[in-house]
This record gives C-alpha cells, structure tokens and sequence, in this order.
C-alpha cells in the first residue's frame, strides 16, 4: 500500500497573468505626424517645381503622396498655403527668427550674421525656382504671390521692423534716418542686382563678395 505524503501532492496551479486589456491604434505620435507633413510638403514642391504652379491640382499632390485632399484642406488650406508651408519650412532653416530681436551684440555683427543668412537662403537652388515660378505665374494667380510674401519677404521685413525699434538699436544709429525704410533698404542691400543674379552673372564667392561690399555701404550710412 502506497503512503501519499504531503510533498507527493500534485503542485498547485499557479493562476495565469490577466491579459493586458485591448488597445487600439490610438493617435499617431507628433513625429510621425510631423515627418507625413514633411513628406507632403517634399512632393508639392517637386511637383511645383516640374510642372508649375498652375498645371499641378491637389488632386496631383495627395496621389503622390498619397494622402486624402481633405487632409491637405485642413492642414494647408489648398495649393497656395502649400507654398506658403514650403516657404516656412526653408526660412527656418536658414534664419534665426525670433532671435533677431533679442541678439544683444552690436548693430554690426548682428545684421552681418543675418545679412549672410538671408543671402544663402535667396541663393538656394529651391529659392530661385520658386522665385521664377512665381515671376511667371504671379499674375495669373495673386494667390501664389500672397502667400509668397506672406511666408517670406513680409516676415523678414516685420522682424527688421521689430529690430530696428528697439532702443539699444537706435541708439547706434544716426538720428536722422529714416527708420520707417531701413527694413527695405537693409533687403535691397542683402539681394543686390536681381538681373545679374537671375542671368547668373554673379555666383558662388563672387557674389558673396559682392553682398559684403553692399553691407559695407549699408553699415557705413546708417551707423553713428
């Protein structure tokens, strides 16, 4: 006869873990929300730059990119708030911004850094199709031109606004300026000859060269 002890019971049956409760998709994260925007704005601008502004539909954009029409509806608005995205996303990347208004160093050394990097960001290859597209198609579509000034040169030209009322500002420059019209004479510098630049004639170190020589000029008429 078998004697059963009490360690030759069966083992009890540990309970199972519960099962995590179901869990939807739930809502993109912001980076990934962020780089579809991206992508988006990418393929625009090929089509934009291959076609041209008028030839390309929305259509055309959420085919390629695969996203629905009502997404580029709510998020840009149509094709000229896709330009002014495209616009937005390239200034950023060369401009400081904000910080123009808050750059505590010299009137000088502040407009010379700004003055360089406004100049590259007009001498980009993306900046001057666009610019082109724009001479050519501006009339027909002042939308494209709206949102054009909107999101590039009418920004740069507020900022400057906002620099040159400041008070330590001011205080190095000439009290007889007229202060109203250093934003578009400070541009004018920056951008220079527009036909030699649309003809190529000025390039690479040359025509950095020549932006230099213009904000000598500049600093020369405006500082004390």
């Amino acid at each position: 006869m078998s004697i059963r002890t009490a360690s030759s019971k069966a083992p009890a049956k540990s309970a199972k873990p519960a099962k995590p409760a179901h869990r939807g998709a739930g809502r993109p994260r912001a980076a990934d929300v962020e780089a579809r925007l991206q992508a988006l704005l990418q393929t625009a601008a090929g089509l934009f730059m291959e076609h041209g502004y008028s030839k390309v539909s929305l259509e055309m954009i959420a085919r390629e990119a695969r996203v629905a029409i009502r997404t580029i509806y709510v998020k840009f608005g149509g094709k000229a708030g896709l330009i002014g995205a495209m616009i937005e996303a390239k200034r950023g990347s060369y401009l400081s911004g904000e910080g123009l208004l808050v750059d505590p160093r010299p009137v000088r050394e502040t407009l010379g850094e700004f003055s360089r990097q406004l100049h590259k960001l007009l001498h980009v290859p993306e900046t001057q199709a666009l610019r082109r597209m724009i001479a050519a198609e501006g009339k027909d579509n002042p939308e494209l031109v709206d949102s054009f000034y909107r999101a590039g040169p009418g920004i740069t030209l507020e900022l400057l606004r906002g620099y040159f009322d400041r008070a330590d500002v001011r205080a190095q420059l000439r009290d007889d300026l007229p202060f109203d019209q250093l934003p578009v004479f400070f541009t004018n510098c920056v951008i220079g000859d527009t036909l030699a630049r649309s003809l190529d004639r000025l390039t690479g170190d040359a025509s950095e060269a020549a932006m230099d020589a213009r904000m000598a000029l500049f600093f020369r008429a405006v500082l004390k």
